[in-house]
């Protein structure tokens, strides 16, 4: 029997790079079939409004961001919940530290899946903008690839369709939700 995992896009998309995990998630949806199936969640900002995700799932990649000011914009990291919970996180916007905490208190639970987190040092998480800047962009296919790499290590095989929607397509739908664009996911 194959695992249950999920792929959350977890992120604000109203302010600049803080949305990546988002559009992440989308943009696998988008272009990639999953073998088994990977359930794609739009996390946006819920925070704690993730942890049944946590307890129901066996294995729970995160695509986010990681306001490291300590690292060069655009570096990539991967995480282990367990190392998100050693090493505190970083907590420099609330959906940073919701997600840390919220990794805590999951912890503590009878189940709570392995999780790991993909994310990307941004550049501009202040201005109020759906877009992403040309530091993350030129990093754009590094990220969708470790993210892919991380769903292989839980068993997932992403297969690339033919017919690919780029970055800008996707940062379009979420600038001007529909119910033609499923709000975004």
């Amino acid at each position: 029997m194959d695992a249950k995992v999920a792929l959350i896009g977890s992120g604000n998309a109203f302010f600049m790079d803080e949305g990546i995990g988002l559009y992440a998630g989308k943009y696998l949806k988008e272009n990639f079939t999953f073998e088994p199936a990977l359930d794609i969640v739009d996390g946006g900002t819920l925070g704690f409004g993730l942890m049944p995700l946590l307890q129901e799932y066996e294995y729970v990649v995160i695509a986010n961001t990681s306001s490291d000011d300590n690292k060069i914009i655009g570096s990539i990291d991967v995480l282990s919940g367990d190392e998100l919970i050693a090493n505190q996180g970083i907590k420099k916007t609330a959906n940073e530290v919701e997600i840390t905490e919220m990794l805590q208190i999951c912890s503590m639970a009878n189940h709570c899946a392995q999780t790991t987190m993909v994310s990307i040092v941004p550049e501009d998480i202040i201005s109020v903008y759906v877009g992403v800047t040309l530091a993350l962009r030129e990093k754009w296919m590094e990220y969708i690839d470790v993210i892919v790499s991380e769903l292989a290590k839980c068993g997932i095989n992403s297969i690339r369709k033919e017919s690919v929607m780029g970055l800008d397509e996707i940062l379009e739908q979420f600038a001007n939700p529909s119910i033609e664009h499923g709000k975004g996911f």
